[in-house]
């Protein structure tokens, strides 16, 4: 039976606030992602039918998504948001010889979480974007727009190839899944971060003893 010494150190990585702003994105995806499929796939349609409740939940869904995501942001800890921010920001050459399939240390978030996080934040506002032109075009037709329709449809269709890899990575796939712990607890195993953000790690708590 192992001790408590014998336990995998714990580092920090991801905030209350942080981890509510990413769990607040993630809910509404899904009801999003669910009720837009159903209301212009043809066969889920027609399967699920009621369309104007799912119009509705569609709806609805996205204006607690912005307001929730506004009160996290207003209340919560904006130092962390902000920290966040800049390292998602920042690409260095480690970075980029990770994007080039080359082994490098990487920081708390590693190249390709760093464009997701871009990717999903573009996404977010041109979904708001051409949802609001859909949503208002229906009531008044000058703000129609008939490229706002396929837009919003090709970023669903894209959004849900993104997804389902997110889910992969998440939950399936071995050398990754650990990073859950992060967004559900707010820690990590130092032994697994050292493999995958040595540089985070460093920055940390210092160099690996040797031995």
């Amino acid at each position: 039976m192992a001790t408590a010494a014998e336990a995998p150190r714990r580092l920090a990585r991801f905030t209350r606030t942080e981890r509510a702003v990413h769990w607040i994105h993630a809910s509404a995806f899904v009801v999003l992602l669910g009720s837009g499929l159903c209301l212009y796939l043809p066969s889920l349609a027609e399967a699920v039918g009621r369309r104007p409740l799912l119009k509705s939940i569609h709806i609805y869904t996205a204006i607690a998504w912005a307001v929730a995501l506004t009160l996290v942001v207003l209340l919560g800890d904006r130092a962390s948001l902000r920290r966040t921010a800049r390292e998602i920001d920042v690409f260095d050459a480690d970075d980029r010889r990770w994007l080039r399939g080359r082994r490098a240390p990487q920081g708390r978030f590693n190249a390709g979480q760093k464009l997701n996080a871009i990717v999903t934040t573009a996404f977010a506002f041109l979904f708001a974007l051409t949802g609001f032109f859909l949503w208002y075009g229906e009531r008044d037709t000058r703000f129609r727009m008939p490229s706002a329709l396929l837009v919003h449809d090709w970023l669903t269709y894209v959004s849900l190839l993104l997804f389902l890899g997110h889910l992969y990575l998440t939950l399936v796939y071995p050398r990754t899944r650990h990073a859950l712990s992060g967004m559900t607890r707010g820690w990590v195993r130092e032994d697994w971060a050292r493999r995958h953000h040595r540089k985070w790690v460093e920055a940390e708590v210092g160099p690996e003893p040797p031995g």
